[in-house]
């Protein structure tokens, strides 16, 4: 049976994969190589910085869980759950305000066209029903376009999600490990001459959430 942190991690892998696709397929309007009607922007960096954030983040995670006992590995593993956490309300913010602003194509209305957002030749936001056929290089832009943002809003939820239990998880294990050597007694450990004092600011700042798992033991064949 997989613990909560495996099953982040693979989530957190695939949804990360997803995010940068998406970003990656908005330069290719419905799928075509004219390049000139998609500029880098936000709407197209978001998908991709934030779900490469995203999957560094299940990269970490796995790692973290499998060598269990290296502690730097949960410790960038906090950091990155931080910030991937930090960066889905923004991922899911632009993927609605470019779902509201349509799509950058060759526009043309009654005695008006150009190349821009048609959000802009319009009131906003932009009317996809009364307008579907807006676009008229490259075709039926609105609809992959709203298709592709709608996506988008939603792999930024399922992330802010993901990214949220996995920090209350880990938020957890923290407070409960440092409330309990805050009980215990500090110790003294001797390395040669010199004592060191080990508190329980110190376990709190090393802890690992598999710190009591027990070391195997090596039997002779």
């Amino acid at each position: 049976m997989q613990s909560l942190h495996q099953a982040a991690g693979r989530i957190l892998i695939s949804l990360g994969a997803l995010s940068v696709v998406s970003g990656v397929i908005t330069f290719f309007p419905v799928f075509s190589y004219k390049l000139w009607f998609t500029g880098w922007s936000v709407w197209i960096a978001c998908p991709i910085w934030n779900g490469a954030l995203a999957f560094t983040t299940g990269i970490l995670l796995l790692l973290a869980y499998k060598e269990w006992t290296k502690r730097y590995l949960w410790q960038a593993s906090f950091i990155f759950v931080i910030l991937s956490m930090m960066g889905c309300p923004l991922h899911f913010a632009v993927a609605l305000e470019s779902a509201l602003l349509g799509p950058y194509c060759f526009y043309s209305f009654s005695g008006i066209a150009g190349t821009d957002y048609v959000g802009y030749a319009v009131a906003f936001p932009f009317p996809y029903a009364s307008f579907p056929s807006a676009c008229v290089d490259p075709l039926h832009y609105e609809e992959y376009h709203l298709t592709l943002q709608a996506f988008n809003l939603c792999l930024s939820f399922a992330m802010f999600c993901v990214s949220l239990t996995v920090l209350v998880k880990l938020s957890a294990g923290l407070i409960w490990k440092t409330h309990t050597y805050s009980q215990a007694p500090s110790c003294d450990i001797h390395v040669g001459a010199t004592p060191l004092q080990e508190s329980g600011l110190t376990k709190m700042l090393f802890w690992t959430p598999h710190e009591d798992r027990p070391a195997p033991v090596l039997r002779p064949i």
